[in-house]
């Protein structure tokens, strides 16, 4: 029997999403290794340009790339447009450790007290103490699957099992602007006062959204986060620092 070609069968699925989207997808589980085949897809197809494509949104398990109908029909079919797509895909994802191009950032965090009024509860629900949740979820860089909920919110992870935990069984109405939240192995960072049912554990001083910024968001898909532990006295200092 002659050796399989090496993308006889895709490491993805392709089908369309309405009449101006295409969904690929990549998995079906939040993993980190989904996560940046999604992120390395992404900036892929950005750099190829194709005609008629205006937007390309990856999450945890997929990606999105909505695209002008109109410029289709004109003179890049769905069919070619498809098959523009498998292409790129097929060049650029050939190994299996794929390249984000994401960037590394700190986010300093204080935990804790009026900052994180959830900390303790989440020690008791796991069977850790305090310090020992601070120290799990600052020990190791943390994967940005995907901005989502709010502009610039990021959805990060996939954190330590002994830091797994359910939602809140009721959210609260609103959040302070910065709150540091976990809930099912993953964190959320609210970008600006909102609701939320995630655990608050902490709070960052820094902006993670400012529309008059390019880009607007601190944070993308790929980026590798690693949470500093920062004292009261700090937060307030690097939160002055940023008026």
């Amino acid at each position: 029997m002659p050796a399989a070609t090496k993308h006889a069968c895709p490491p993805w699925a392709l089908a369309p999403q309405g009449d101006r989207c295409l969904i690929l997808t990549f998995g079906d589980i939040i993993d980190v290794a989904v996560g940046r085949r999604c992120a390395a897809a992404a900036w892929a197809l950005r750099q190829a340009n194709l005609l008629g494509v205006t937007d390309i949104v990856p999450a945890f398990t997929t990606l999105a790339v909505h695209y002008q109908p109109q410029v289709a029909d004109r003179g890049n079919s769905l069919s070619r447009l498809t098959s523009e797509i498998e292409q790129v895909l097929a060049s650029e994802l050939a190994d299996e450790v794929t390249a984000t191009h994401g960037k590394q950032v700190d986010i300093p965090v204080c935990y804790g007290a009026e900052y994180g009024p959830d900390l303790a509860d989440v020690a008791a629900h796991t069977g850790l103490s305090t310090d020992e949740v601070i120290r799990l979820h600052s020990a190791e860089p943390c994967y940005v699957f995907m901005l989502g909920f709010a502009p610039g919110a990021p959805y990060l992870g996939v954190h330590d099992a002994r830091l797994d935990i359910g939602r809140r069984p009721t959210p609260r109405t609103r959040l302070p602007a910065g709150s540091v939240a976990i809930a099912n192995r993953q964190t959320m960072i609210y970008p600006n006062a909102s609701p939320g049912g995630w655990h608050i554990i902490g709070a960052t001083p820094v902006t993670l959204f400012n529309p008059v910024e390019n880009p607007p968001t601190l944070l993308s898909p790929g980026d590798m986060l690693r949470f500093i532990p920062v004292s009261a006295e700090e937060f307030l200092a690097i939160k002055g620092g940023q008026s």
